[in-house]
């Protein structure tokens, strides 16, 4: 799957940004785009497309513990 189409929702970084994320169980690593806003619900900070999520192998858990970082800002 082009990793364009691996997007995620963060509260306040620019659309368009691009994070490496880590699922901190298993190591497994994706890079995504930000294009939306969210999530609200308390204790989340990044809510990732179901194709991220499975790349990551967070979909069963519907939530997992994850490192994030920056790759490149828009």
């Amino acid at each position: 799957m082009s990793s364009k189409n691996l997007t995620a929702a963060h509260r306040s970084l620019a659309f368009g940004t691009r994070l490496r994320v880590t699922n901190k169980h298993n190591g497994r690593s994706v890079v995504v785009r930000i294009n939306d806003r969210g999530p609200f619900i308390r204790g989340r900070v990044l809510d990732l497309s179901r194709a991220a999520a499975q790349n990551i192998g967070m979909v069963a858990s519907g939530t997992a513990k994850v490192c994030y970082e920056v790759v490149a800002s828009k």
